[in-house]
C-alpha cells in the first residue's frame, strides 16, 4: 500500500478471535424491533436512523462519545456502514436488535455508528486497522478502540455468537492486563500511519511511451478474457480503468486495450448486474459472470458507469451502449433525483426483508404476464429464465441470446423480436412497481453528485439531448447553491434542507473536475470561476508541504487518530488522482504555471508505483494523468458566434486526450484572445499553447485533432 508491502499485524488476542468473515448469503429481516429511541434519532443519515430504535445506546460519531468513554474508562465500539448494505442489516437483525447483546455493549463499552458515506474519513482509519489485522475489508465494519479512539481490533460482518465471543474477550482482557491493550493500539497505530506515508520524489519527471506499454502489457492479463473484468469473483465494475484503457487505445492504437474494455462493457450491461427492465446497475457481482449482484444500486457507481458507456458509444456506435445510457438515466432520474436537482446516495439491497426480492422472478410469475406463448418462449431464452431459476430457483434477468440468433430460431424478424422483448420488459417492469421496493438512502453527497453531473455531461456529448444538459445545469446549479459557501468552502452532505458535515478532498477535486467539464460544454467561463474558487481553497486548506500530496481532511476539521490521504485509486477514483487531475486541467486552461507543477509533483510522487503496478485499478486514473504528460492533450480553441454549435459537432465523436475552450464573444482566457476573425466561427488546434493553421470546418478540425502513433 502507497510503496510498501501490507503486513499483517499479529496482535496478541488475534488467535483468541479466529472467527469467520461469514461470507454466506442469507435472508434476514431487518426491521427493528426496539420501542425507544437512542442518541441516533435526532441525526439526518437514513442509516443511522436505520439504527435509531436499536437497544443498543448508540452515539454518532463525535466529542461527546469519546469524552463519555474517557470519563468511564470505557472501550469504544465503532461500528460502521451504510444505508444501502445488506450485511449490516443482517448484522443489525442478529446482535443490535438483540437485548442481550446491547446489554453487553451498553454496560461495558461506548457504541458509536458511523455512516461510512458521510464519514468515509473515520471509516478510513478503522479500515485501514481491519485490512492490517485481516488482510480485508469490508462493510459492516466493527472495530474495538480505546477512549482516545486508536483501534485494538477491526473486522467485518460477525454472527451474534462470535460477536458476543469478541465482546467478552475484549472485557476480560481490559480487567486482567489493560496495559496490553496500549500496547496493542499503539502498535495499530503506527501501521495505520506508516500505510499512509508516501515519499517526495525529487528526480526530475521522467516517463516515455514505452514506460505505458510496459505498464499496460504486464497489467493487461489479470483480466478475464471471457467475462471481463478482473479474473475471479467478486467483479466490481471500476469504470476509470476502462476510461484509462480506451484512452489509451486512442493514443496508441492498442487493440488489447480496446478489447479488453469492450468485453468488460459488454458482458456488464448483459449480465445480472444491470437491471434490464428499470436500467442501473448494482454495486458488484458475487460471481465471476457478472450475473450474482450485491443488488443494491449506488450513485457513484451509475454516475461514472453513464460515463463510460457514453463514451464507448463515441468510439464504437454500438447501440447497446446507448441503450444502457439513456436505461441507466431514466433509472437516475427515476428514483434518485430530488426535486431540487440533487441526486440521492443509493437504493437498498433488500426489501421484505430479503436481498434482491424486488428484482429477480420465478418462471410462474413471467408466465402469468406475459401469456402470448411465443412471445413468453422468445422472452425467456433472451433473459435466462427457467423453472428452476439461475439463483437460489429465481430468476435474475441476464442476457444469453442475441436478438439475430432468436430471429432465426422463431423466424421472426430481428425488427419483431426487438418489439417482443420491449413489450415484455415493459409489462414485468409495470409490474415490479408494485411489489415493495427497496429503501432509498436520500441523504445527497457532493462527491456522487458531481461523478453523475459528469455523467449526464458525457452523455450530452454523445447522444446530444438537451435535457441531459439541462439536467446537468441543474444539478451543478443544485451544488454552487446549497454546497458551497462563498469563500470556496464546500460541504459534504445535503439532508432535510440543510448541509452539516464539512467537505472532505474527493468532495473538491471531483466538483472542480465536473465543474470544467461543465465549462467545456457550455463555454460557459462562470464554471471557470467555480472551479478556481474551489481549488485555491483547497489547496489553502488540503495541501500538505511536506507530502507534496493533498489530505484527505481540511485543516478545519478535528484530528483522528492518524492522518489520512488517499492515493490508490479504487471503485471511484482517488481523490489526490482527482485532485491531480483537475488541477493538471485548470492550469492547462488558464495558464496556471502553480497548478500545473502541483499535478506534475503529485504524479512523480506516484511514479515508482505507477511503473511497477501489477493491477490497473489501484493506479487508473493516475495513468490517464500520466498519458496526458505523455502524450500532450489537444486544446481545441473555437471561436466564433457558431462556437457552441461546432463544439457540439466535435465533442460527439471520440477524442481520448482533447480540451474545449472556446467563446462567441471577446474572452480573457489567454488561449482565446486575439482569434476573433469577423463574420467566421474559427476552429484552432493547439498543444502546448502552439496552435494549427485555424479550420472553420470540424471535419478539417478532427483530423488536426488525431494522435501521432
Amino acid at each position: 500500500m502507497n510503496g510498501r508491502t501490507m503486513k499483517n499485524y499479529t496482535l496478541f488476542f488475534a488467535l483468541i478471535i479466529l472467527l469467520a468473515c461469514g461470507c454466506d448469503r442469507k435472508k434476514s429481516n431487518t426491521l427493528h424491533s426496539g420501542q425507544n429511541s437512542n442518541r441516533l434519532i435526532n441525526e439526518s443519515s437514513p442509516y443511522l436512523l436505520q439504527h435509531a430504535y436499536n437497544p443498543v445506546d448508540w452515539y454518532p460519531w463525535g466529542e461527546e462519545a469519546l469524552e463519555k468513554a474517557q470519563e468511564e474508562d470505557k472501550l469504544l465500539i465503532i461500528s460502521v456502514g451504510y444505508a444501502a448494505c445488506h450485511w449490516c442489516h443482517v448484522m443489525e437483525h442478529e446482535s443490535f436488535e438483540d437485548s442481550t447483546v446491547a446489554e453487553i455493549m451498553n454496560t461495558h463499552f461506548v457504541p458509536i455508528k458511523v455512516d461510512r458515506e458521510e464519514r468515509p474519513d473515520v471509516d478510513d482509519v478503522y479500515m485501514t486497522a481491519a485490512q492490517l489485522i485481516n488482510g480485508r475489508g469490508g462493510w459492516p465494519l466493527n472495530a474495538i478502540a480505546l477512549p482516545d479512539g486508536r483501534p485494538l481490533y477491526a473486522g467485518t460482518y460477525y454472527p451474534k455468537d462470535q460477536w458476543l465471543k469478541i465482546l467478552e474477550q475484549f472485557i476480560k482482557i481490559k480487567k486482567d492486563d489493560p496495559n496490553k491493550l496500549n500496547e496493542s493500539a499503539q502498535q495499530l497505530t503506527e501501521g495505520i500511519v506508516e500505510s499512509n506515508l508516501i515519499a517526495v520524489n525529487a528526480n526530475p519527471f521522467s516517463a516515455k511511451k514505452t514506460d505505458m506499454e510496459s505498464i499496460v502489457k504486464r497489467c493487461l492479463p489479470k483480466y478475464d478474457a471471457e467475462y471481463g473484468g478482473r479474473t475471479g469473483a467478486p467483479k466490481f465494475p471500476m469504470p476509470n480503468s476502462y476510461e484509462f484503457l480506451m484512452k489509451y487505445h486512442w493514443l496508441s492504437d492498442d487493440e488489447a486495450a480496446l478489447t479488453t474494455t469492450l468485453i468488460a462493457l459488454d458482458k456488464m450491461a448483459m449480465g445480472g448486474i444491470y437491471d434490464h427492465l428499470g436500467g442501473g446497475f448494482a454495486r458488484y457481482s458475487t460471481d465471476a459472470k457478472w450475473l450474482v449482484p450485491h443488488f443494491e444500486k449506488m450513485l457513484y457507481d451509475n454516475g461514472q458507469l453513464v460515463s463510460i458507456y457514453a463514451q464507448a458509444y463515441k468510439l464504437t456506435k454500438k447501440p447497446l451502449y446507448k441503450n444502457v445510457v439513456t436505461e441507466t438515466i431514466e433509472f437516475v432520474e427515476r428514483e434518485l433525483m430530488s426535486q431540487q436537482s440533487g441526486f440521492y446516495s443509493s437504493l437498498d439491497a433488500d426489501s421484505e426483508g430479503e436481498e434482491g426480492k424486488f428484482y429477480v422472478w420465478t418462471e410462474e410469475e413471467i408466465a402469468s404476464l406475459i401469456t402470448n406463448e411465443k412471445h413468453r418462449n422468445i422472452f425467456k431464452d433472451y433473459y435466462d429464465v427457467s423453472k428452476s431459476g439461475n439463483w437460489e430457483h429465481v430468476t435474475i434477468l441476464n442476457q444469453v441470446q442475441s436478438v439475430e440468433t432468436l430471429a432465426k430460431k422463431y423466424s421472426v424478424g430481428p425488427e419483431e423480436i426487438a418489439k417482443i422483448l420491449k413489450e415484455g420488459k415493459k409489462v414485468l417492469f409495470d409490474n415490479r412497481a408494485k411489489r415493495e421496493r427497496p429503501g432509498t438512502d436520500d441523504k445527497i453527497l457532493t462527491s456522487w453528485n458531481a461523478l453523475m453531473l459528469a455523467g449526464y455531461l458525457d452523455a450530452y456529448d454523445a447522444l446530444g439531448q438537451q435535457s441531459y444538459l439541462d439536467r446537468a445545469l441543474s444539478n451543478a446549479n443544485f451544488i454552487l447553491t446549497n454546497q458551497i459557501n462563498k469563500d470556496g468552502q464546500v460541504l459534504r452532505n445535503h439532508k432535510n434542507g440543510k448541509a452539516s458535515i464539512n467537505g472532505f478532498l474527493d468532495d473538491y477535486a471531483l466538483t472542480i473536475h465536473a465543474f470544467l467539464k461543465l465549462y467545456q460544454a457550455t463555454l460557459e467561463h462562470k464554471w471557470i470561476e467555480k472551479a478556481e474558487l474551489l481549488a485555491g481553497y483547497c489547496v489553502e486548506q488540503f495541501y500538505n508541504n511536506e507530502t507534496k500530496m493533498f489530505d484527505y481532511t481540511s485543516k478545519l476539521d478535528p484530528p483522528l487518530v492518524a492522518k489520512k490521504a488517499e492515493y490508490n485509486d479504487n471503485v471511484i477514483p482517488a481523490s489526490n488522482s482527482s485532485m491531480a487531475r483537475s488541477l493538471f486541467t485548470l492550469g492547462t486552461l488558464t495558464y496556471n504555471k502553480d497548478y500545473l507543477e502541483k499535478s506534475e509533483q503529485m504524479l512523480n510522487n506516484m511514479l515508482p508505483q505507477l511503473l511497477e503496478a501489477e493491477y490497473l485499478s489501484f493506479h487508473s486514473n493516475w495513468l490517464q494523468l500520466l498519458l496526458d504528460k505523455i502524450y500532450s492533450p489537444y486544446e481545441i480553441a473555437i471561436v466564433g458566434k457558431d462556437a457552441i454549435s461546432k463544439r457540439d459537432e466535435l465533442a460527439a465523436n471520440y477524442l481520448g486526450n482533447a480540451l474545449f475552450l472556446g467563446t462567441t464573444k471577446e474572452e480573457n482566457l489567454a488561449l482565446l484572445k486575439d482569434k476573433t476573425i469577423e463574420d467566421a466561427t474559427m476552429i484552432y488546434v493547439c498543444q502546448n499553447k502552439v496552435c494549427k493553421i485555424p479550420v472553420e470546418d470540424t471535419k478539417e478540425a478532427l483530423a488536426l485533432a488525431q494522435p501521432t502513433k
